[in-house]
């Protein structure tokens, strides 16, 4: 079984963010880049499957030679090779584009991607990528099994859980549960050390029309003080949520 993973590279959770001058862009400096969360879930569960069942696991990424430490990462993880593709990801369409093209040459069986990359939390990617290759697409997985070609899959859907087989191709978007947090990989010195001599393939992204254009950035709002008022002051908390927040 040919496994692809894509993965984004996304700024650290504690990084400090800024954008430029201008507010038109996100502004990298200073800031460490991490594989994207949801991403590392579905790679770990690629894993499993090669430990398991001798599949063989290519991560993907769309971005320029910035992405390649991260891309590294995966490698030390476990994955046998990477594929980087040399272009900036503008907008979910033009990205799932580009691992159409890729994916289609390449011919996997399974294609594994997190629900949403957590910089822009747009979760559009894996459904995009998957009707541009007419894959069975399972969105917010939680639990993967697969034998041969056939695949059963538990998605996680409002108010509950739902049970699924299909037959591969298929792009699955994995979250928390495919596995547990407790079993995600954590690269040793060994495969650090053979991550150094694994495949990294830089391919020249397509043109494809960009659908979105930003205009600006903004931050929210600081948040106003916090207000004390003691426990035992009822009277004082019920006049300042009637006179003054005016919610009462």
């Amino acid at each position: 079984m040919r496994i692809l993973v894509c993965i984004s590279s996304v700024p650290d959770a504690t990084s400090k963010i800024n954008f430029t001058e201008d507010a038109k862009a996100f502004d990298k400096n200073g800031v460490q880049f991490v594989i994207n969360p949801y991403d590392e879930f579905s790679l770990t569960r690629a894993i499993w499957f090669q430990e398991k069942q001798g599949a063989e696991v290519t991560v993907l990424t769309v971005g320029g030679a910035e992405v390649e430490p991260v891309m590294r990462k995966a490698l030390a993880i476990g994955a046998n090779e990477a594929i980087r593709v040399d272009s900036q990801p503008v907008d979910s369409f033009s990205a799932a584009k580009k691992i159409a093209k890729v994916a289609k040459e390449k011919k996997f069986d399974l294609i594994l991607t997190g629900i949403e990359s957590i910089d822009y939390n747009g979760s559009a990617v894996p459904g995009l990528l998957a009707a541009m290759l007419d894959y069975t697409f399972v969105n917010n997985c939680i639990q993967l099994e697969i034998e041969g070609k056939e695949a059963h899959a538990t998605s996680e859907i409002d108010g509950g859980e739902e049970k699924l087989s299909f037959t591969l191709p298929a792009v699955i978007a994995g979250k928390k549960g495919i596995v547990n947090e407790a079993d995600l990989k954590i690269p040793n010195m060994r495969g650090i050390m053979q991550a150094r001599s694994k495949k990294l393939e830089v391919i020249t992204g397509i043109n494809v029309e960009t659908q979105v254009k930003y205009q600006r950035f903004e931050k929210p709002e600081p948040r106003s003080s916090v207000r004390l008022i003691d426990k035992d002051n009822v009277e004082e908390l019920a006049r300042i949520l009637h006179e003054e927040a005016k919610v009462i």
